[in-house]
């Protein structure tokens, strides 16, 4: 079945009705401000289109891990005087979401006006994906719209509960135009480069497998870099590694090898003796004992940024070192760069890549950049997601 879009439920007419969105406001907050608001301008395509048709839009929405208790710090009652700022119009908020006051609320709604419930997360059956609270979701929505790409991996009530019991239903703007652009992944116009950073190796060991056979080239860096040069027998000194990740490190690459694939890791090494700014630091080839790699170091970084140029198909997906040190964010800047001016499809996922290409000043030139870092890696190794195959039933 093909992925209900938008403008299919626009034709229906949605004057006067009910529309349901599950958007991604997930945004971090200084006090009672919007920190960034990268997520709520995302959703701005939809809503605008939903106020254009005179629907009724009421927006829902989890932030942070209240897991089922209501604490003020993950309100979204901070968020809407930015939502109605961006979108120009007011907006009504109702510290519920389900229940008489999210009910009255709803019904008090006129054409092309707008409502933002409070947090799904305050309820423990948002997450348990429980029928009796995607039921009292359901109840207030005539047609719903799944725009939350990043929640898109997660069987909550909100996006895979509340589907099942409203027959009219879409993927968003947003969401659609993320699964096309990581679609351009899966099937790529060639050479695919792909470039994970990153602490961890077991953080992304399952999309390390997926796409080691598929990526012409994966280049890694970041701290699991040096438990795969561990696993070649190579110092790390004090470097972050995974002794338990060894093996995986060994068999990832020999996916990469018996496939015909090439799998980078770094040549040099910016190292330091401690994390921060006064830190002494040294371009190394080999990790000296006492010493912990922080990022790439100029050779790699070169040698990244010239594959990143020659690919056809970029997907990066987390930094080289540890960049939110301004010392040690050289090696993540360069491939942020190197990305952008590539002349093929470049798709930029995770919190830290979209951090690194907006500080370069190079987030225009990306081709596309994505919202769900957990969600994107999800789908780039082939694996359904919940929340969209709750759409197409």
């Amino acid at each position: 079945m093909a992925l209900p879009r938008l403008g299919d439920l626009l034709a229906q007419g949605l004057r006067g009705q009910r529309v349901l969105v599950r958007a991604d406001l997930n945004v971090p907050l200084r006090g009672s401000r919007v920190a960034d608001d990268s997520r709520i301008r995302a959703s701005l395509p939809t809503l605008e289109r939903l106020l254009g048709a005179g629907a009724r839009v009421i927006v829902i929405s989890h932030l942070g891990r209240p897991k089922g208790r209501r604490l003020p710090e993950f309100s979204l009652r901070p968020l809407a005087p930015r939502l109605a700022e961006l979108l120009g119009t007011g907006i009504s908020f109702r510290g519920e979401c389900i229940g008489p006051v999210a009910a009255e609320a709803v019904e008090e709604l006129g054409p092309g006006q707008i409502l933002l419930l409070e947090n799904l997360r305050y309820h423990a059956g948002e997450e348990a994906n429980d029928p009796d609270f995607a039921r009292a979701l359901a109840s207030l929505a005539d047609a719903y719209v799944n725009d939350a790409f990043g929640t898109a991996h997660r069987a909550h009530g909100s996006t895979v509960g509340v589907p099942a019991l409203v027959g009219r239903r879409a993927a968003g703007e947003l969401l659609a135009a993320e699964l096309e652009h990581l679609e351009a992944v899966r099937r790529p116009e060639r050479p695919l480069l792909v470039i994970l950073g990153g602490a961890k190796v077991s953080d992304k060991l399952a999309v390390l497998e997926a796409l080691a056979p598929h990526a012409d080239t994966l280049a890694i860096g970041g701290a699991m870099a040096y438990t795969f040069l561990m696993a070649r027998g190579e110092p790390h000194g004090d470097s972050l590694v995974e002794p338990e990740r060894v093996e995986d490190a060994r068999r990832v690459t020999r996916a990469a090898r018996d496939s015909g694939r090439r799998l980078l890791l770094p040549v040099d090494h910016l190292v330091a003796d401690r994390i921060g700014e006064d830190a002494a630091t040294q371009i190394v080839r080999q990790i000296p004992d006492g010493w912990k790699a922080v990022d790439i170091g100029p050779e790699t970084a070169a040698l990244y940024a010239k594959e990143a140029r020659a690919a056809r198909t970029v997907f990066w997906n987390g930094p080289m070192g540890v960049f939110e040190v301004e010392r040690f964010a050289r090696g993540t800047e360069t491939v942020a760069r190197a990305v952008a001016e590539s002349g093929g499809v470049t798709v930029v996922g995770g919190g830290d890549s979209l951090a690194a290409v907006n500080a370069a000043g190079v987030a225009g030139r990306i081709t596309h950049l994505s919202t769900g870092g957990g969600a994107s890696l999800e789908y780039v190794q082939g694996l359904t997601l919940p929340g969209v195959a709750a759409l197409e039933r």
